[in-house]
């Protein structure tokens, strides 16, 4: 078995201020001092374990950090108020006015927005390939090149990004490869991999309740130094600081990832095997004819299984509205956006979270009018659960 990312959260000796068995909670902007030179060398980033000022820094924040560090098997880490502002600080640290990037064209529709339509402001070139067209990426690589982004398992098409090979293409050109985790969180670990920061959207999988917004950023210490520098660090001088109190509250909810991974896994790969057996048109990355399976399953902690996205292609929006309004009803789960909640969540990509992406591009990439997005629930009976969407099927007349 690959390095087990939950018995690396579970190591971690993290106590609360009288002994709590969880960290005590910060509630403080600011921190005192009792020597000036302290809070000067603080300021400097020459005092290990004082704190400065909550945007910086503050104990329930860095506990999570630490927590997810140790997950990715990085130096250091460090927690946004959102995954949008961890992707969008990272790319701002490593990039400025003249450079190049590369990017998966199938991507969250956030993140295309910002890569397409914010970055020519600062003069950023991106260009998009098939991130899994390794030819196409070589090509695609120029002098000025600084990055190649991806994600492990792409926005909505779940593609597998082949982590290995990309990074040996950044390091052979001198850029770094940025990958979002998002999908995967302890299937894939793209830092052991030859990925040089790793980025997510806490609000997803890994806290699992979708009762918050917010990101992280993996890397190497000194890269996470430079990100919250004091005078010239991205995240330290746009400030997209996370509340401690939801800090503590996710560091909670990570501690059972491993066991909602395994369980989404299952549903998911159930719920594969029985649209394969109608017919129906879908992708999924576990099943053996998927594109990308060898791929994942050469990088992947297997124990976790192929995680909990799948996708549906009924052709049209129409279909699809249909299909989904009709397990609501039925209690599937919701038509909603986001992903890795306990009950299972459903959505038309194209019109909802890849809606940013122009349409013209979404042809491009593959993306049909009737991709229907389901991040599969922790539902205990999984074959209830088939049976009211075989219904909803036939109700619909989709198969």
């Amino acid at each position: 078995m690959k390095n087990d990312p939950s018995s690396n959260i579970f190591d971690l000796r993290q106590f609360g201020e009288y002994g709590d068995v969880n960290p005590s909670v910060t509630d403080s902007a600011t921190y005192t001092f009792m020597q000036a030179k302290t809070m000067t060398d603080t300021f400097h980033g020459e005092a290990e374990g004082c704190f400065l000022y909550s945007r910086h820094w503050n104990p329930s924040n860095k506990y999570l950090s630490d927590a997810l560090a140790a997950m990715e098997g990085t130096e250091s880490g460090w927690v946004t108020g959102s995954g949008m502002s961890a992707i969008t600080n990272v790319i701002l640290q490593l990039c400025s006015s003249g450079d190049h990037i590369i990017s998966g064209m199938t991507t969250y529709g956030g993140t295309f927005a910002f890569l397409q339509n914010w970055l020519p402001r600062f003069n950023i070139e991106v260009t998009f390939v098939d991130i899994t067209n390794l030819k196409a990426v070589k090509e695609a690589v120029r002098p000025n090149t600084k990055m190649i982004y991806t994600e492990t398992m792409t926005n909505p098409l779940l593609q597998i990004s082949d982590i290995p090979a990309l990074s040996k293409i950044c390091k052979y050109n001198g850029a770094k490869l940025v990958v979002d985790n998002t999908f995967t969180p302890m299937i894939v670990a793209p830092f052991s991999l030859g990925a040089d920061v790793v980025v997510y959207s806490l609000t997803k999988f890994i806290n699992g309740k979708n009762d918050c917004v917010a990101g992280a950023i993996c890397a190497s210490a000194e890269f996470i130094n430079q990100l919250i520098d004091v005078n010239n660090g991205t995240a330290m001088l746009l400030g997209p600081v996370l509340d401690p109190y939801r800090s503590s509250s996710i560091l909670k909810n990570l501690h059972t990832l491993h066991i909602r991974m395994k369980q989404h896994s299952y549903n998911a790969m159930y719920l594969a095997t029985k649209f394969n057996e109608v017919g129906l048109k879908f992708n999924y990355p576990g099943m053996k004819d998927h594109p990308g399976h060898e791929v994942l399953t050469r990088m992947m902690n297997e124990q976790f299984g192929y995680g909990g996205l799948i996708s549906i292609d009924l052709e049209t929006s129409e279909k699809a509205n249909k299909l989904m309004e009709q397990m609501e009803l039925e209690d599937v789960g919701y038509l909603a956006v986001s992903l890795g909640y306990f009950k299972t969540l459903f959505s038309n990509s194209g019109k909802s979270t890849s809606s940013e992406v122009p349409e013209e591009i979404q042809k491009e990439m593959g993306l049909s009018n009737g991709l229907i997005r389901f991040s599969v629930g922790l539902d205990n009976n999984i074959e209830q659960t088939w049976q009211r969407i075989l219904h909803c099927l036939k109700v619909t007349e989709t198969i």
